[in-house]
């Protein structure tokens, strides 16, 4: 059974950073594509970054410049750099991993931005 536990969010002023880590359980981390949704309050959740097995990366228009989505595959682990953060990034951050057509999704952490 896969497994994701996120870590590092919390309170940040803003044009702060934060480094958000996905640590997942189980093999295959290799080959896996992995990605950082976010939801804010009263929003629908949104896809922020994604990182292919073969390091390509993509970004929502919103966190372009400023957020960096990396993977260590040695550490089962997945990354998201967040700089410059704004209020509007104030979120749930969840990682998600995707092997063979199979979704497992981590519980989420609070990154709150204040102004």
């Amino acid at each position: 059974q896969v497994q994701l536990a996120e870590s590092g969010g919390g309170l940040v002023e803003a044009g702060g950073s934060l480094r958000l880590a996905c640590k997942t359980s189980g093999s295959l981390f290799s080959i896996s594509f992995m990605a950082w949704y976010r939801q804010a309050p009263g929003k629908q959740r949104e896809l922020v970054a994604t990182i292919t097995s073969d390091g390509s990366t993509n970004y929502v228009d919103s966190v372009k410049g400023r957020f960096t989505i990396s993977r260590d595959n040695a550490q089962n682990t997945a990354y998201l750099q967040m700089n410059s953060l704004k209020p509007e990034d104030t979120a749930v951050y969840y990682c998600l991993r995707r092997n063979y057509g199979i979704d497992y999704w981590g519980t989420g952490i609070l990154v709150t931005v204040s102004s």
